[in-house]
């Protein structure tokens, strides 16, 4: 039987690198990218077929595809993993910290999903798309971060129903807390939007806790990547899988409790039922 092959984007730390290391363990030719040349060089010597990649990178991203068709010629998984989380209030971060965040975590996906469709469609592959629970409970603080997840949402099925022709699957990984970098790396994007001129200031507290939301009591990563990995294997694949602590416990609140409870639930949790007029 010909090697499986699988292409996953931001694989430097936490769910990337797990995911690659399940699937390698698994017996797929795994195609891992990051974007420092470091992290490439530790890749490869983990043995991964390791790409320095910028998702947002329309020339990067065909030459890549061209490499794969000429070293593999298709591909079976795709894993559009890349992503960041912008903390912060909205007005401080603006309209360009938005734009970055949706470049990351909603164009590149689509962008990295075209670059592949031949390959995908070559195999009759698979499309997963790492969203986030953040896309169903919004909350504060998060705002760029919680609208990027609802449009990947989005995007993923409409990409189901799009790719259904051409026997390619689609599938929406919604995890919750995850042990990983994403907390430090979330906390370090809020630091530097937090200044002593916001209007937000004297809740910065706030600001910190919800940037560090993400590791309260996280599920292992490598517990995570197994779990994926046995969904991708099913021989019927959900379209929703929500993985990893709060999973479905968040999106349970969010459809359930009063959508007034649940604001002042959210604005107490993160020090904005005090006036600031």
């Amino acid at each position: 039987m010909t090697q499986p092959s699988v292409l996953i984007t931001g694989c430097s730390s936490g769910i990337g690198r797990a995911l690659a290391e399940a699937f390698q363990q698994a017996g797929y030719q795994v195609w891992a990218t990051a974007r420092k040349a470091a992290d490439v060089e530790a890749l490869s010597a983990a043995g991964f077929h390791a790409v320095e990649l910028d998702v947002n990178d329309g020339l990067a991203l065909g030459r890549l595809a061209e490499r794969l068709k000429s070293e593999i010629g298709g591909l079976d998984v795709l894993i559009n993993n890349a992503g960041y989380g912008a903390m912060g209030p909205l007005l401080d971060g603006g309209v360009e910290a938005m734009r970055r965040q949706f470049e990351t975590n909603v164009f590149s996906l689509i962008g990295v999903t075209r670059a592949c469709f031949p390959l995908l469609r070559q195999n009759k592959g698979l499309v997963v798309n790492i969203g986030s629970v953040s896309g169903v409970l919004v909350t504060p603080f998060a705002g760029a971060y919680c609208a990027s997840k609802a449009a990947v949402h989005a995007l993923t099925d409409a990409l189901r129903l799009e790719l259904a022709p051409f026997s390619i699957d689609v599938m929406e990984v919604q995890p919750g807390a995850i042990a990983s970098s994403f907390g430090a790396n979330a906390s370090q994007q809020a630091e530097q939007l937090i200044d002593e001129a916001s209007p937000w200031w004297p809740i910065r507290e706030g600001i910190r806790a919800r940037a560090n939301a993400s590791q309260d009591n996280p599920t292992p990563v490598n517990q995570f990547a197994a779990q994926l990995l046995a969904a991708v294997q099913r021989k019927k694949r959900p379209r929703l899988l929500r993985l990893g602590n709060g999973s479905r416990s968040m999106p349970l609140l969010a459809a359930l409790l009063p959508k007034g409870l649940l604001e002042r639930v959210l604005r107490k949790r993160f020090g904005l039922d005090r006036s600031l007029a």
